[in-house]
């Protein structure tokens, strides 16, 4: 995102626990407890905190967690990433990059709770982003020549550096922002906010990496890439430098070649500094975080790939001046967790059958504008 729309994430002192009843978009089944997780990202110590997820949604501060690596430090939304905490496809697993460091942390998740074991290398500078395959794991570094680096994943957890998996991207200061894998695992996918590029690897056999496929993206300000369940690329783009309100999201099929063939282009979402996806796990809705505007844009997703505004495009609104980072959503697909960097805070939605979002509230008491980056749900 533009540096005129970052902003923080959360430093957590002491947590108010928010009470929520229960959406219509809800069983009567009982929801197993899950979690959330947010990164520090402190230049000194870079830490995890862990939020107890109750079956309404709501969050209890739990303990933090050392990576064993630094952070970049910072103010507002410094790693401008999606993807710089993120959790494995099963869950067992939460990635942490330590951007300071140049090292990714594995944590072996069980509820809130959380056991360090692995920190390695992350094969470049200024790791912003993980994404995870099966057992293959690649990294994104921003800093210096900007790549990309492969890991095979083990079942406790450590990562073992691929040999020649390092692929460069178009520039050294590419200004990267997130990768992610197609759900076959068959391609790479990076963005590139400097050259307003979206790069396409396929994944060989060995899990390293074919050559590069360098597509323009069809919007200005291409930030962020994640895909929906039926393996269509869904990307965020913030606008034009100077637009008010110009903030868009598209989505793309990936053909054999690494070519990208555009299915809904430029669908507004109605608010400023638009940087975050996150899909529902069953692929029937995929939401945005205008960071700008303090509000939640949400999109229908049919069988084509095609996006549609869920009613009035808006479906969820932060209190003003919250500055929504990063969001997620939990893996039962019922709340949808924003990081709320200007006031401190982590908002909390119920998500609805139609994927209108009830807002719940959320967990405050944090240190507003402090560096850091990153949440993921459980």
């Amino acid at each position: 995102m533009r540096k005129t729309v970052r902003t923080l994430c959360l430093v957590v002192l002491g947590i108010s626990l928010v009470s929520a009843s229960r959406s219509s978009a809800q069983d009567n089944q009982p929801t197993p407890p899950g979690a959330v997780f947010v990164m520090t990202n402190a230049v000194n110590r870079n830490e995890i905190i862990s939020f107890a997820r109750a079956a309404d949604g709501s969050l209890q501060q739990g303990r933090r967690f050392a990576t064993g690596g630094r952070g970049t430090g910072g103010v507002t939304d410094p790693l401008e990433s999606q993807g710089s905490l993120t959790l494995s496809q099963n869950h067992d697993f939460l990635f942490a990059v330590n951007g300071g460091s140049g090292e990714i942390s594995v944590f072996l998740v069980h509820g809130s709770g959380l056991w360090l074991r692995d920190k390695v290398p992350s094969g470049g500078a200024e790791p912003n982003a993980v994404a995870q395959h099966a057992n293959l794991v690649y990294v994104l570094n921003v800093g210096g020549s900007s790549n990309v680096v492969g890991f095979r994943l083990g079942t406790d957890g450590h990562l073992r550096r691929i040999s020649n998996s390092t692929r460069f991207l178009t520039t050294n200061n590419s200004e990267a922002a997130s990768l992610a894998f197609s759900p076959d695992g068959q391609f790479l996918l990076v963005t590139e906010r400097a050259t307003n590029n979206i790069d396409v690897f396929r994944v060989q056999s060995d899990g390293t990496l074919a050559s590069i496929v360098v597509n323009s993206s069809q919007e200005p300000g291409v930030f962020a890439v994640a895909f929906a369940p039926i393996g269509v690329a869904l990307v965020s783009e913030t606008g034009p430098a100077a637009g008010n309100n110009a903030s868009t999201i598209s989505s793309y099929s990936v053909v054999a070649d690494g070519s990208l063939t555009p299915i809904t282009v430029g669908v507004p979402t109605l608010g400023n500094a638009k940087c975050w996806n996150a899909a529902t796990p069953d692929g029937r809705f995929v939401y945005s975080s205008n960071a700008a505007s303090s509000t939640i844009a949400g999109f229908a997703i049919n069988a084509t790939g095609a996006l549609t505004p869920v009613g009035a495009t808006v479906v969820g609104t932060n209190p003003s001046g919250s500055t929504n980072l990063d969001i997620a959503i939990s893996r039962d697909g019922k709340f949808l967790y924003s990081l709320n960097s200007g006031t401190g805070a982590i908002g909390i939605f119920a998500i609805q059958q139609d994927g209108t979002l009830t807002n719940l509230g959320g967990v405050g008491g944090l240190m507003e504008n402090a560096g850091f980056n990153g949440i993921a749900a459980q």
